[in-house]
């Protein structure tokens, strides 16, 4: 039986690809919810504020997946929803703050993108 070598992206690039990936799509969802909140506070929505909570929680995700990989690996796909779930209560409070529904789930929409970016990153190590 012949093996043959399978080359595997390094995770410090598929991460970094995720991070360019996530900022993007992230200030493509925040000129969108933007044009759509006229008359609403914009919490987030400005470059200055999500770039950097796309980075933390890029960061942030990756040591959550290895802590979760290296104890219970096959809690992944429960862990991962759950707490992209619990990152949606800080956006959800915000209603009692002004926030518009476009706001909103415009925040909403950038943690799902961190969060799939990562889980695509990162997916490759659970084999």
């Amino acid at each position: 039986m012949t093996t043959t070598a399978v080359r595997t992206t390094p995770i410090a690039a598929r991460l970094g690809v995720a991070l360019v990936v996530a900022a993007l799509l992230n200030g493509v969802i925040a000129l969108v919810a933007s044009a759509l909140d006229a008359d609403g506070i914009g919490m987030g929505l400005q470059p200055q504020v999500f770039l950097p909570a796309t980075v933390v929680g890029v960061l942030l995700g990756t040591l959550g997946w290895f802590g979760v990989r290296r104890v219970a690996p096959r809690a992944l796909p429960v862990v991962v929803p759950i707490v992209l779930a619990l990152t949606w209560i800080p956006d959800l409070l915000l209603f009692g703050q002004g926030a518009t529904v476009a706001n909103v789930v415009g925040l909403m929409a950038m943690h799902a993108v961190v969060a799939t970016t990562v889980v695509v990153a990162l997916r490759p190590t659970t084999r």
